[in-house]
């Protein structure tokens, strides 16, 4: 087990030694509060966009459906008659310049594997760059849009946004909640209570204290081939090589072996970098693996290897709720 899936164990489990981190956590929590304030304060300089700005993040480290919650909001808006746009960080892109416009045919060295993923499954117009606010104003430039999505960037403070979405891994929650690095908090929890949103990944029913998702497998996808094939194209019982590089790669093992496969976990760092040698597994059997992955492996990828698709499902509340804050945002494109 690396360092930091034995920090991960620590912070959702617990240890005697996270004691030890307190005082780099109160540091921790002083910088990320006074960063906090100096935006309500309107200190420094911070963009605000000219169309309404959703920030779709989290407060914890690691993996909480972020990029399929995403594709839902896109998908949802433009039934609604609405141009909506994307930015993000563009985690481990290496572009030739800052902003960078993400195409389907780019690589994921280029582009990032989240990023690239939802401009492959949804042809979005989408902008890279650290500086989020750079993003925006490149993105309206060249595009005419009524609202933007921002992929994580809740703690970027540069940016104005007019709502702010959560997302919480409902098996796993806040952990022990505190903040790095004696947990796996980026902001105190009480940064839950001045968000407009927040969504539980993987809750039965909606909470008093927000809202539940769910990520629905919906079919095999051939990384060579693009083929696609219902989930019954495994039978019961058979055994897959199961490959994820995402923040909780567990979640999508216990999906593999709901859907009665015999999964054989290979986790890897999230946004972990492939090669034909690194996958060459034993015995040889199909091998599945998320859609993030699967951007990264389609130029060497063998003739049995797939990826499961999925599709974020919110409850009827919260599309109800949604809606209601895009008629507020928006009310002369969403006429009642």
């Amino acid at each position: 087990m690396s360092l930091s899936d034995r920090l991960l164990a620590a912070w959702y489990q617990g240890h005697p030694a996270l004691t030890l981190l307190r005082p780099l956590e109160m540091l921790y929590r002083r910088v990320v509060v006074n960063k906090r304030q100096r935006f309500l304060d309107g200190e420094g300089p911070i963009y605000q966009p000219p169309v309404p700005l959703i920030v779709v993040g989290n407060i914890t480290v690691g993996g909480t459906g972020k990029t399929p919650m995403i594709l839902w909001l896109i998908e949802h808006c433009r039934r609604a008659g609405l141009r909506v746009g994307v930015v993000s960080r563009g985690y481990g892109a290496k572009p030739p310049q800052l902003p960078w416009r993400v195409t389907a045919e780019q690589s994921a060295d280029i582009a990032g594997d989240e990023p690239l993923l939802i401009v492959q499954r949804t042809g979005v117009p989408l902008m890279i760059d650290p500086d989020r606010s750079a993003a925006v104003k490149a993105l309206l430039a060249s595009e005419p849009l009524d609202l933007i999505l921002s992929d994580d960037g809740m703690q970027h403070y540069r940016l104005a946004r007019d709502l702010e979405l959560v997302l919480i891994d409902a098996a796993r929650g806040l952990g022990n909640k505190r903040c790095l690095p004696a947990g796996p908090l980026r902001e105190p929890i009480e940064r839950l209570q001045s968000v407009d949103g927040v969504l539980f990944n993987g809750a039965t029913a909606d909470r008093e204290e927000g809202f539940a998702f769910n990520l629905q497998p919906t079919a095999l996808v051939n990384l060579r081939s693009g083929e696609r094939q219902p989930l019954a194209h495994f039978a019961p019982g058979q055994s897959v090589h199961a490959v994820a590089g995402i923040g909780n790669p567990q979640r999508f093992f216990n999906t593999l072996e709901a859907l009665d496969w015999r999964a054989i976990p290979h986790a890897f760092a999230d946004h972990a970098e492939y090669s034909v040698q690194v996958l060459n597994f034993t015995p040889s059997l199909p091998l599945v693996m998320t859609e993030k992955d699967a951007v990264k492996c389609r130029a060497f990828a063998a003739d049995d290897w797939w990826y499961l698709a999925v599709d974020a499902v919110p409850s009827p509340a919260f599309v109800a709720w949604f809606d209601t804050q895009l008629m507020r945002l928006l009310p002369d494109r969403l006429l009642p």
